[in-house]
């Protein structure tokens, strides 16, 4: 029998071959992995993933005591299996000739599925002689919560409990502060010729063009691991991949690598959306926000609402539901307020953190009532909004509550414990607002955006309250955002930059600074025209736009840095949230720009926009840099090129008067015809074809099906 080199060794051997922006995820409902290209855990920022707990921080295959040559590895086009290929070194056998590398051939395959992995290893020997492969599994669970994953320090833990060992498996267990008993349990289809805590050993024989196949696992109990438990889980899983893909329209393009973008996003989205029993949620980000969040779900819903309303309806019904009831400074929660995000882990369930239900998010609140309205206006009836209108008013009154306590009149943010985040933005780092000079501002902030965020929840709650006949109540929510307009216009402009203040402190003085958050502002449709106009033109210029993307602060700023988490970076979903606002005030061509610039982007990144990349200047020949402890995938990453097209595409859908209008479209360069195929509109379900001609692009209804046809408004 080999001897295996110590684990300690093992993981040297890992770390130093490890590709960090070579990790592969899987994920199903609240389950995911994360792996290297051999599949392999080696518990840096890896591992599987429970409801915000590592149960799986190391699991490595090694074929004699080595890890094998690579071939290849990948994640399925639709996000569901991850496949390994490998092949052997020279296999050292005692009195026998050595085995010569590349003649055993090593297939890994899994899945996730109903909070399992489910792993396949098929060895098979292309070699005229035969040969002993000793092949090794090391293992580990150290239950850690995701924040010690990300490098929290805890004064204490709960207890290891002893392994329960089987004869073809192991069970792993943990007794955690908070009363819970969490178990990872290890199962093979074959019995190991030796296995403890740590490892299983398995001795494998095989003649010529031989076959050995290993079922594993890996999961809360224990299974009786084989093939036809492998094939049943797969095809559920599979079932279930398809369900989530189909949501909804789809759009397809001229451009076979543009098409790539386009799957490979919604494949991401599909893998991100869990259905929970309020409806379908998109969860934020791999690894470190796979669980609800608020202002994520939030933007990802209103960047795929065109497509599938489905999604923002079960966005609105998990918000509405997680509603703050109480006021606690330690959640920084009021009546009235939406959730910012929800953990399911060891230290949010004994309060070590606030994070098991937390509402430290300014914006959160006037976002979901912007999505109740857009959502209500694509469904063309205000009164689907009707199981949500309690949540909606108590919102409302949130954030009039907390504009009336601003110096000034403005939504603002401050949080109640140091444990809370310092700034409540979507730039939420805390170095991310700051004066020209580079100092911290007193608080409590009033950010640009949210402002502008505020006046469109305003109007849309004068809006719906018309349509449900509460006259007094329009005519006060409309008076409120009037007034909220002519104060952002008073207070944050800045008549010699040309641009709106970041914010104002807590004193009323403004932040000089410019940044994107500006480019949200034009988004909500606030600032009047001239000054819309004069902030787009500096966004798409050189000092915002590094040539991949809009970049979240220009390099004069006294915080620049290109390559920080918010002060400086690309983010693709704040790319387009500018870009839509850019178009909104008349820069068409600029945003077909930035279109072009995101996709460039997805190419180096594998048709895959990362959360964030770096802002350095785009160089001649050169890729962007990644981020390295960026998500990936990241939802609203990954609805951007939705939003952009609808943008690009200059479309509006409007139900009520069963009319779609398209003014001015643009197709992205090098794609020369686009089609949306069943897309919803009221009662009828319809094609939408866009095909350029020339130095012009004309829309056109290809096929409709239902009892009320729809008519194009094409404005060129």
């Amino acid at each position: 029998m080999t001897t295996e080199p110590p684990l300690a060794e093992l993981d040297v051997e890992t770390v130093l071959e490890r590709n960090p922006q070579r990790l592969f995820v899987l994920k199903e409902g609240d389950t995911f992995l994360v792996a290297d290209v051999y599949g392999d855990i080696t518990g840096e920022a890896d591992g599987l993933f429970h409801n915000d707990t590592r149960m799986l921080s190391t699991f490595l295959l090694r074929l004699a005591g080595r890890r094998p040559s690579l071939l290849s590895g990948a994640v399925s086009q639709d996000n569901l299996f991850f496949t390994a290929n490998m092949t052997n070194h020279p296999l050292p056998l005692l009195g026998n000739p050595a085995t010569p590398e590349g003649v055993i051939h090593l297939e890994r395959k899994r899945f996730i599925w109903n909070d399992r992995i489910f792993e396949r290893i098929s060895v098979r020997n292309y070699g005229d002689q035969r040969v002993q492969a000793p092949l090794t599994l090391h293992f580990a669970a150290d239950f850690h919560d995701m924040f010690e994953v990300r490098g929290q320090h805890r004064l204490q833990r709960g207890a290891r409990e002893p392994s329960l060992l089987k004869e073809r498996g192991v069970e792993l267990r943990y007794q955690g502060l908070d009363g819970l008993r969490r178990s990872m349990c290890i199962e093979f289809s074959e019995k190991p010729e030796q296995i403890d805590e740590r490892h299983a050993e398995f001795i494998v024989q095989l003649d010529p063009q031989q076959r050995w196949t290993l079922h594993a696992e890996i999961g809360p109990s224990l299974a009786d691991a084989g093939c036809s438990r492998f094939r049943q889980a797969a095809a559920a899983a599979r079932r279930s991949m398809r369900t989530r893909q189909r949501r909804g329209a789809r759009v397809l393009a001229s451009g076979r690598v543009f098409q790539s973008w386009l799957d490979k996003s919604r494949a991401d989205l599909a893998l991100l959306t869990t259905d929970l029993p309020t409806g379908p949620y998109p969860y934020a980000g791999i690894p470190w926000f796979s669980t609800p969040f608020g202002r994520d779900a939030i933007v990802t819903a209103l960047q795929t609402l065109w497509l599938d309303p489905g999604l923002a309806h079960g966005v609105l019904s998990f918000l509405a539901h997680n509603q703050a009831q109480q006021t606690s400074t330690f959640r920084d929660s009021e009546p009235g307020k939406i959730m910012h995000e929800t953990r399911k882990g060891e230290m949010a369930a004994v309060n070590e953190l606030p994070f098991a239900k937390y509402y430290g998010g300014v914006d959160t609140t006037p976002l979901f009532v912007m999505l109740a309205g857009a959502y209500a206006e694509r469904m063309g009836d205000p009164r689907v909004l009707d199981a949500f209108w309690p949540a909606l008013e108590a919102a409302a009154r949130w954030i009039e509550r907390n504009a009336a306590s601003h110096p000034t009149g403005f939504l603002s943010y401050a949080r109640g414990e140091t444990t809370g985040l310092a700034n409540q933005g979507w730039k939420d780092s805390n170095d991310s607002v700051f004066h020209a000079d580079g100092s911290t501002p007193q608080g409590p902030i009033a950010l640009v955006e949210v402002q502008g965020y505020a006046y469109r929840a305003y109007a849309v709650m004068a809006e719906l309250s018309r349509l449900r006949g509460d006259v007094d109540a329009a005519r006060h929510w409309q008076q409120s955002a009037v007034a909220l307009q002519a104060a952002v216009e008073q207070h944050f402009w800045q008549e010699d930059m040309q641009f709106y203040a970041l914010a104002l402190d807590g004193l009323g003085q403004p932040c000089r600074v410019r940044a994107s958050n500006v480019g949200h502002l034009l988004y909500t449709g606030l600032p009047r025209a001239d000054r819309g106009r004069a902030v787009a033109t500096q966004l798409l210029s050189r000092a915002f736009n590094s040539g991949w993307g809009i970049r979240t602060l220009p390099p004069e700023a006294a915080r620049f840095n290109p390559m920080s988490y918010h002060n400086g970076s690309v983010w693709p979903h704040d790319v387009v949230l500018c870009g839509a606002g850019v178009a909104r005030y008349g820069e068409r061509d600029g945003l077909v720009r930035l279109l072009n610039g995101m996709f460039e982007a997805a190419t180096h990144f594998g048709m895959r926009l990362p959360e964030l990349f770096c802002g350095f200047e785009r160089a001649p020949g050169e890729a962007p840099i990644a981020y390295p402890v960026a998500c990936l995938p990241q939802a609203w990453a990954s609805g951007s090129i939705f939003m952009l097209l609808q943008a690009s595409l200059g479309l509006q859908l409007d139900a009520h008067r069963g009319l779609i209008r398209v003014e001015e479209p643009r197709l992205p360069d090098g794609i020369d015809h686009l089609n949306v195929r069943h897309l919803q509109l009221g009662t009828q379900k319809l094609d939408l074809n866009f095909q350029r001609l020339g130095d012009r692009v004309v829309a056109f209804i290809d096929r409709q099906e239902g009892p009320s046809p729809v008519k194009l408004s094409l404005k060129l």
